[in-house]
């Protein structure tokens, strides 16, 4: 089965900034969750572009493991799309998609679909997947209006 997330920013920052911001890899990091316990293992700066290959370790639950994901369209200030290559999921597709709402005001939309290992069995434990993942989610998206906007924003 197939789920998605989707997530909708508003930043008072320039489309520009904005989509520097999300492109650079080295700020995964500080959008991720402590507990995840994030590590690049890329070395940085990772050059964005249509197949670049992004490796990291997070841990879940005390238990570590490696995720990689190539970039597999890149469209700079439109959008780019990351998918697992190797990781926890059978499908993981993350695209981004960047939209200048004025001169200092851009919107990220986020869209990810992803499959669980093991179906039909993963169906029972995907409640608590949702959950971990709606909370990573959240606080990235606390941490990108604090980051680029000075503090949590509502929409």
């Amino acid at each position: 089965m197939v789920y998605t997330i989707r997530t909708d920013v508003t930043l008072g920052r320039s489309l520009e900034d904005t989509f520097d911001f999300f492109s650079d890899a080295g700020n995964l990091e500080a959008i991720t969750p402590p507990e995840l316990r994030f590590s690049m293992k890329t070395p940085l700066p990772v050059e964005m572009r249509q197949g670049s290959l992004i490796e990291y370790e997070l841990s879940l639950y005390g238990v570590p493991f490696s995720w990689l994901t190539e970039i597999s369209v890149w469209e700079p200030g439109v959008r780019f799309i990351d998918h697992q290559i190797a990781g926890p999921f059978k499908v993981w597709h993350h695209e981004h998609c960047f939209e200048r709402v004025a001169d200092d005001k851009s919107r990220i939309r986020d869209q990810v679909r992803y499959v669980l290992p093991l179906e039909p069995f993963s169906r029972i434990i995907h409640p608590l997947v949702r959950t971990k993942l709606d909370r990573i989610f959240a606080y990235r998206t606390d941490k990108v209006r604090e980051i680029m906007d000075g503090g949590p924003k509502a929409l």
